[in-house]
């Protein structure tokens, strides 16, 4: 049985009463006095009302905590904000050859990666992604719809839009256990088939040969083995299929913790924004990004798997403040989990004030527990909140602070 001091049951019948009943300041003190209770003294805490600005609860919010998956604000706001709710990927089929009367394709096939996170085949993504996803095998049907019955040449994979380092950090860039190998050319999020069939080695060949057996069960006439190579400059496309919106990525992205989405996104700012797309290009460009909208983040990979991610709570609170306010705010917010209805808070904050009314995102490493986000209260007020918990030895302690944090701020 969970200890439970005099001072926290006084708290508790605390919040038995009427909101205002015992004054902003006291619901300040119980916020503090959760927080070091739940999460440890290494923990921060910042409230701010969204329409004024006014700071209305603090401790410790200027000092930087190990963010884990709160970084994923950091990385999709700024993919939100650079792409625009509306981009999709293209995954492109092109090729150096010509297509003769006959139908036959003189050259090869190039599969060309785009860097999108979702690509794979819907029997993976509608099991395992919530039906997010991009269907690689249209591209065959789409070759045929164009007259191709045959191919002299081979499929090569081409996935250089990104880096070949697989991971992040946290694992040395090789595969980590807590995401799929990383590619430009990825599918199925890095896995062979099933989840439990465990990581492919090469994602790009392993798309490639995906695509290579589709075309022969599409009648097409094409060599078996497939390689990687690059595009060769004046290639002519022939197909493509896009992802779903960006702002479906990021939904996916921070309702469920993907941290192979987020990472996939922060290579993807570097390749488009910052020259490469690596993590280290991905992670400067949402540096840049939150120090542009009044914040900052020491960021090294893009979903807060490596404990090196760090900002303070009054940080976390700016770039959340400064995303209400701009034009892709709405997709922004919406994008975040629903407390007590959604992904990584589906079973959080039932039967108090938050539930239903707080978008938030969560954050777990060991010893490290964070929730941060938006309450929308009764009488309309917005509060953005941050809670960083940096020294947490009991993870569901941490949880149930967290949501009667949550409760108070939705009811300030």
């Amino acid at each position: 049985m969970r200890r439970t001091s005099i001072l926290f049951g006084l708290i508790a019948v605390l919040l038995l009463l009427p909101a205002g009943a015992s004054g902003a300041g006291n619901a300040c003190q119980q916020m503090r006095e959760r927080l070091v209770y739940g999460g440890g003294a290494a923990s921060g805490l910042f409230v701010v009302d969204a329409e004024s600005g006014k700071p209305v609860c603090a401790r410790a919010a200027r000092t930087p905590r190990i963010l884990a998956s709160n970084t994923k604000l950091f990385t999709t706001s700024t993919a939100l904000s650079r792409f625009g709710p509306e981009y999709r990927i293209v995954t492109k089929l092109l090729t150096d050859g010509r297509l003769d009367s006959a139908g036959v394709l003189h050259g090869s096939l190039y599969l060309q990666g785009g860097g999108d996170p979702a690509l794979g085949v819907p029997s993976f993504y509608n099991r395992y992604g919530g039906g997010v996803g991009t269907n690689l095998l249209l591209l065959g049907s789409q070759l045929r719809a164009a007259g191709v019955h045959a191919v002299t040449g081979r499929l090569y994979a081409d996935d250089s839009v990104f880096d070949r380092l697989r991971g992040v950090a946290d694992s040395g860039y090789a595969t980590s256990p807590y995401i799929g190998p990383l590619s430009g050319l990825s599918f199925d999020s890095g896995y062979r088939g099933s989840i439990s069939q465990g990581f492919a080695s090469d994602p790009a060949t392993l798309a490639a040969a995906k695509l290579d057996a589709a075309l022969r069960s599409a009648g097409i006439g094409i060599r078996t083995e497939v390689a990687r190579a690059v595009t060769p400059p004046g290639a002519e496309v022939l197909a493509g299929v896009r992802s779903p919106t960006m702002s479906q990525l990021v939904g996916a992205t921070d309702v469920y913790s993907n941290n192979f989405f987020a990472e996939m996104l922060a290579k993807l700012l570097g390749a488009h924004f910052g020259g490469a797309g690596t993590t280290q290009a991905g992670t400067d460009v949402i540096e840049r990004f939150a120090r542009s909208q009044g914040s900052g983040i020491q960021a090294v990979d893009g979903s807060g798997l490596t404990r090196g991610n760090r900002a303070s709570p009054a940080q976390v609170v700016g770039l959340l403040e400064a995303m209400g306010g701009a034009p892709v705010g709405d997709e922004f917010i919406q994008d975040l989990a629903l407390a007590g209805h959604e992904g990584t808070v589906a079973d959080r904050m039932h039967g108090t004030a938050a539930y239903g009314r707080c978008r938030t995102k969560t954050g777990t490493l060991t010893a490290v527990s964070a929730l941060s986000g938006y309450c929308f209260n009764r009488d309309g007020k917005t509060m953005i909140f941050s809670i960083l918990m940096n020294s947490v030895s009991d993870l569901s302690l941490a949880h149930d602070e967290q949501d009667q944090i949550a409760a108070l701020v939705a009811s300030y």
